[in-house]
């Protein structure tokens, strides 16, 4: 450095700066910083001071003033430092970790349909069932063809289904998939029997909106293909659902049905109780089942002499109503907190 007081102006006021600027945040930053600036031997003040008497005799009065007030000044900064870290570690000395936490107003909960398709996956896990997923957007053949629909099915038509591209031909339609069935061909067509799986997943219905009734809901279908299977052990497995589901007491009714992929076919109601009701409840249904069609498993390539299967497929809304005693499919999709903090 010149031994001049204008060059040691200078170095004060951008020693200054860093001072004012200076975040002091702990002991050991603290520290660093007196050493750095007032340290006895090497401190930049220090070394400061032994330049006056290099100083004309006219400037060195000066000098001394401005390395006065710099050393106050590093000084007044080191202080408040060391005040503050004293009084943090004093205010955290006074935490007590034993404490439970705070609760907070709005907590968090898993909704009805969450808890009743992870019960209904658990159910089908315990009996050995994996499960399948597959694309929410499908094509016609895996949705219909593949599932024995007849071109003329009812379901084919705009009135019943979500098409996004009607295409010209019934193969080259896309829609959102109207049940999750379409998984169960998927995983025949990927992979060979045996098969035990199941396929939860959201389902799309161009369906009038009522208090039992939604354009969405969600599925979970069962598959199993091997060789023997019979119906005996398809009412075993879904008799077995049912009262693991809603209870050993539950009253149960299996009747016969029709569908174009199982064939013989049938239909699992179970008894809801509505106080207000003339009969004081109803029937409601909850899964539909049976043996898999000898057409399905030809579809995806699969010996129909040699191997049998059934399914099974319920909507998950309906089986969450009757558990929890929702009387109204909407209200599951209204996201109103007083009824979602119930659960």
């Amino acid at each position: 450095m010149d031994n001049t007081i204008e060059s040691l102006k200078s170095t004060v006021a951008d020693l200054n700066r860093e001072i004012a600027t200076a975040h002091l945040l702990s002991t050991s930053e603290a520290e660093e910083f007196r050493v750095h600036y007032l340290g006895q031997k090497r401190g930049i003040i220090t070394q400061l001071f032994k330049v006056i008497p290099h100083l004309p005799k006219t400037d060195r009065r000066e000098a001394g003033q401005l390395l006065n007030a710099l050393r106050n000044t590093a000084q007044s900064t080191l202080a408040e430092a060391h005040s503050k870290v004293a009084k943090d570690s004093t205010a955290a000395s006074q935490i007590d970790l034993t404490l439970p936490g705070r609760q907070h107003r709005w907590k968090g909960s898993r909704h009805p349909i969450s808890l009743a398709l992870t019960k209904i996956t658990d159910i089908f896990n315990r009996m050995g069932f994996n499960i399948a997923e597959g694309p929410e957007m499908e094509d016609d053949w895996h949705n219909f063809t593949a599932l024995n629909f007849p071109d003329d099915h009812p379901a084919r038509d705009m009135q019943d289904t979500l098409f996004i591209d009607e295409g010209h031909q019934h193969s080259s339609h896309i829609l959102m998939r109207t049940h999750t069935s379409p998984v169960q061909i998927r995983a025949m067509l990927d992979g060979k029997p045996p098969f035990r799986l199941i396929a939860p997943g959201r389902v799309y219905r161009n369906e009038t909106i009522t208090y039992k009734s939604y354009c969405l809901f969600h599925q979970v279908e069962g598959l199993v293909v091997d060789e023997g299977v019979t119906m005996a052990d398809l009412k075993t497995t879904i008799y077995s659902f049912a009262q693991s589901f809603f209870g050993h007491d539950v009253k149960l009714r299996y009747r016969p049905s029709f569908f174009p992929f199982t064939e013989p076919s049938a239909e699992l109601d179970v008894w809801w109780e509505l106080p207000d009701h003339p009969n004081g409840g109803r029937w409601m249904e909850v899964l539909g089942s049976g043996m898999v069609h000898p057409n399905v498993l030809q579809a995806v390539g699969i010996d129909a002499e040699r191997y049998t299967g059934y399914a099974f497929g319920m909507g998950v809304e309906r089986p969450a109503m009757l558990h929890y005693g929702i009387q109204d499919i909407r209200v599951l999709y209204e996201n109103d907190n007083r009824f979602l903090s119930q659960f």
